[in-house]
């Protein structure tokens, strides 16, 4: 496969800019006739795109996450993770799902505003909200702009259930807050341990926290006696899945409560993406990995039905559920995750928040 140059982006999960399918013009590297092309092409630098959207909060529909809302302060993310699946909706914004999506970070400034005209919605009936469904809600941006801990601070006054997903360790940082959603059963948080190998991790989630890094958040969390769980995922044949063990004992002994994973699907433009990473990152055993991912989605990279898009199927992905099965009953017997509680839903009278 094709891409702009053959010199591996260290500190980047994409290596490249693929086109993006609802633009009808791309840049492409052919000759160096121009005066400006060498800055089309450049690694880019991390840009921030502030923005005051009108909604927030988007309904989940999908019959294998179950009903819930989310809500994504930051469209795009840093972190870089080469599989991530929320490439994609960065086409919607305009640019690509490749180096743009995690250099190219807007910001929605308003975000704490719309959520709590969402929650004050006429007959608004409450069912968890997860920050994030899309991209990471701590991504490194959030130690400056602080949105998330407002949106805490709003669910935390309308007493709320809320479910956070991150690889960030500065979800430490709204300990405080997360022990008084606790108090009345209103949040979970799900740390996700992809592997861990540095070597891999740092190929593979440039710019997310280290290993150690999540596994000291998993234990900072649960000795504030907030409820955490971990999400081995995904989980790429060839990768990652032969150390599905090794994440679950030491997510347990740092004081997790369980623990989810799901099978890597690259859909849309993430497939491109992916393969021109993995040839990259890991030449060796490339072809093996994509075919493997090939064999757990009916010879496809990615499968999109609703049921086994997310585990897959086949002998691989069969073997990949029983390992985690067995590494479950053994390491996290008799511990249990919390339900969200959402029968203390209660808004605030107009005008409390504005003293945040």
């Amino acid at each position: 496969m094709a891409t702009l140059n053959d010199e591996y982006k260290h500190g980047r999960g994409a290596q490249y800019n693929p086109s993006n399918k609802f633009l009808k013009n791309s840049f492409v590297k052919e000759h160096w006739d121009g005066i400006d092309e060498e800055e089309i092409f450049r690694n880019k630098q991390t840009k921030f795109i502030y923005e005051k959207p009108k909604t927030l909060v988007n309904k989940v529909d999908s019959p294998d996450v179950g009903p819930a809302y989310s809500m994504n302060p930051y469209q795009g993310c840093e972190h870089g993770c080469i599989y991530c699946y929320a490439r994609n909706t960065h086409e919607y914004y305009g640019y690509s799902a490749g180096l743009d999506f995690e250099s190219r970070i807007i910001v929605k400034e308003n975000a704490p505003v719309l959520l709590e005209q969402f929650l004050r919605k006429k007959n608004y009936q409450p069912e968890p909200i997860m920050l994030s469904g899309n991209t990471d809600c701590y991504q490194p941006i959030e130690r400056k702009m602080g949105i998330t801990r407002k949106l805490l601070e709003v669910l935390l006054e309308f007493k709320h259930p809320v479910g956070i997903i991150t690889k960030n360790y500065n979800v430490v940082r709204d300990i405080d807050l997360l022990q008084e959603l606790t108090k009345l059963g209103l949040v979970v948080v799900n740390i996700s341990i992809t592997s861990l190998n540095n070597e891999l991790h740092n190929k593979m989630e440039p710019r997310t926290a280290a290993p150690a890094k999540r596994l000291k958040a998993v234990k900072a969390l649960a000795d504030a006696g907030i409820p955490v769980r971990i999400m081995n995922a995904p989980i790429i044949p060839g990768l990652n899945d032969k150390e599905i063990p090794e994440v679950l004992k030491r997510s347990s002994e740092n004081g997790a409560l369980g623990a989810g994973y799901t099978m890597v699907r690259l859909n849309g433009a993430i497939g491109p993406i992916f393969h021109d990473w993995i040839h990259k990152a890991y030449p060796l055993k490339a072809d093996k990995v994509l075919n493997t991912i090939g064999y757990t989605h009916n010879g496809k990279l990615n499968d999109s039905r609703f049921g086994v898009r997310m585990r897959g199927e086949g002998n691989h992905a069969e073997m990949v559920a029983q390992l985690f099965q067995i590494a479950r009953d053994k390491y996290f017997k008799d511990k249990v995750v919390p339900t969200l509680r959402a029968d203390l839903f209660k808004p605030p009278p107009i005008g409390q928040l504005e003293l945040f």
